[in-house]
């Protein structure tokens, strides 16, 4: 945990930019183990949503932590960056939600593919707060406090005919493809949608699909990626 994220519902006193704070949860599990905190210890936190700063350890014992709390700069700004990922494995989720969230991508959209088994549908990390819990985890670890925006799209047709190019309205549009001749660009500024798709990659059909709303195929090289290798990957290369 590189950032002590605190939720509003922390916040027992604040007035402007100061507060305290009382945690009760494995955050306070962290501090005693990993940080080994102490009265006196300063941290560095954030508000879920909201600025940054630092904190104060009033109190801590083996039921609460009382933090006061400076909450004076700005997060780091997002990337530019939509994320169209087809639906992984249950686990697999939880790790490109904390990675999106860490890397500061803008908005993730879960969507269906061929390759995409229908049970993962049933999962309940799907949950609204499933989902919000791997988002934190994420920001934790990133040092941010403005989880992406995330939507899910069970139908890849109707998803693609209705709404794909209202929300890539703006942007450079790539398909990442192992298939395709066309090595992924590099430091790109302009806002990108990229589409990511499942283990083995998107059908044919899929990647027509895509061309036709002007996405490029693009590819990362020779080597044959697990899609959560191949985020950090892409990312990188793009920003």
């Amino acid at each position: 945990m590189n950032l002590v994220l605190l939720l509003p519902e922390d916040l027992i006193e604040r007035d402007g930019p100061c507060a305290r704070a009382v945690l009760h949860d494995r955050r306070l599990d962290h501090l005693r183990r990993v940080h080994r905190a102490a009265p006196g210890r300063e941290l560095r936190v954030g508000l879920l949503g909201g600025r940054q700063g630092r904190a104060t350890v009033e109190a801590i014992d083996a039921t609460a932590a009382t933090l006061r709390v400076v909450l004076d700069t700005p997060s780091p700004p997002k990337l530019p960056l939509t994320l169209l990922l087809a639906l992984p494995r249950p686990k697999t989720l939880r790790r490109m939600l904390q990675t999106a969230a860490t890397m500061g991508i803008q908005r993730v959209v879960l969507m269906n593919s061929w390759r995409v088994d229908k049970s993962y549908w049933k999962s309940p990390q799907l949950e609204p707060a499933a989902i919000a819990e791997q988002l934190r985890l994420g920001l934790e670890q990133g040092g941010d406090t403005m989880p992406p925006q995330v939507d899910v799209e069970r139908l890849l047709v109707p998803f693609a005919k209705e709404r794909l190019d209202v929300l890539a309205a703006g942007t450079t549009r790539l398909l990442a493809h192992p298939a395709a001749p066309t090595p992924c660009p590099r430091h790109r500024a302009e806002p990108i949608t990229l589409a990511l798709g499942p283990e083995g990659g998107f059908i044919a059909d899929e990647v027509a699909l895509f061309e036709h709303h002007g996405f490029a195929p693009v590819a990362l090289g020779p080597r044959l990626l697990r899609v959560e290798q191949a985020l950090p990957a892409l990312v990188g290369r793009l920003t």
